[in-house]
């Protein structure tokens, strides 16, 4: 079967992008790798989705698979690996390939990493990026926060209400975040924020221990110990499989702006993935609504 459109993403701007070109008569898969509703998923409670007071990123991620699936979209579970261009495009995948006269790039991005010597092998073994999916293995322990932006400063208040201590690290002599969590945070009285510092080593060989800071601005390094890690130090684009196909900037995300139109005919890009300035389930939302109707555009000559 050669699809109408293919979304590959299955975040909020991918499964908003199979919603709209379904409602336009479109036949379309949405292709997801790892769980679908993207980020999003990973927080406990969200409060800036216009129409609901507040809920959990998984509850928004069911309702936006639920309303995809009602509207006839098709879904696959897969990894993309590579795209083949034309008039009809083969998405080449880890499940197969699949064939469609337009594409909605929509792969989001995912957690960056410190970069030091043994932290990818830690991750499950004391480094984690989720606080609503690790928390209650760190009950009454001692844990680590890196980062200063919401999503830090989110993750420890989560861990706050679990742990018996929580350690904010922030690079930059002040906090990011927004001043509504920074205000909830100094309000705890087991949350100690440490600033101006950076992590320069995780230790522990098979699980960790704890990490080595230094205060950037003398050079003076100690050990913390730590029973857990926590990383939410930003996303890195989801870009890799799409090099060839459309324009990177130097950081990875696609070239396109509001528009979501690539250089590539028949190419489109919504969402966390493209270069944008803010990045938001909102702008998500409006990106794969925005993505999808210039596919459309496109299928119909206009």
């Amino acid at each position: 079967m050669i699809y109408d459109i293919i979304v590959i993403g299955g975040g909020p701007a991918g499964l908003t992008a199979a919603v709209y070109a379904r409602r336009a008569n479109k036949t379309v898969l949405v292709i997801e790798k790892a769980v679908f509703g993207g980020q999003i998923t990973y927080s406990p409670k969200v409060e800036n989705i216009p129409g609901f007071t507040a809920l959990s990123g998984n509850e928004f991620a069911e309702k936006l698979v639920d309303q995809v699936l009602s509207q006839g979209a098709e879904v696959e579970s897969a990894e993309v690996l590579s795209v083949t261009d034309g008039e009809v495009k083969t998405v080449h995948t880890d499940g197969g390939d699949f064939e469609c006269r337009a594409i909605v790039v929509a792969t989001g991005a995912r957690h960056r990493l410190i970069g030091l010597e043994n932290e990818e092998n830690l991750i499950g073994s004391g480094i984690s990026f989720c606080a609503v999916c690790d928390g209650a293995f760190y009950q009454g322990k001692e844990v680590g926060v890196v980062g200063g932006g919401n999503s830090a400063l989110q993750e420890a208040l989560l861990l706050a209400d679990q742990a018996k201590k929580v350690t904010v690290i922030q690079n930059l002599d002040f906090l990011t975040g927004e001043k509504a969590l920074c205000d909830q945070l100094a309000a705890k009285d087991n949350v100690e924020v440490i600033l101006g510092t950076v992590v320069t080593a995780v230790l522990g060989e098979n699980d960790l221990t704890g990490v080595t800071v230094e205060k950037t601005a003398t050079g003076e390094k100690k050990d913390l110990k730590l029973d857990g890690l926590f990383i939410a130090i930003g996303l890195v684009p989801q870009n890799e499989p799409f090099a060839a196909l459309i324009d990177l900037d130097p950081r990875g995300y696609a070239k396109a702006d509001e528009s979501c139109v690539t250089g590539t005919k028949g190419v489109f890009v919504a969402g966390d993935c493209r270069t944008k300035r803010i990045r938001q389930v909102a702008t998500a939302a409006a990106d794969g609504a925005i993505a999808a109707l210039a596919a459309c555009d496109f299928l119909d000559g206009k």
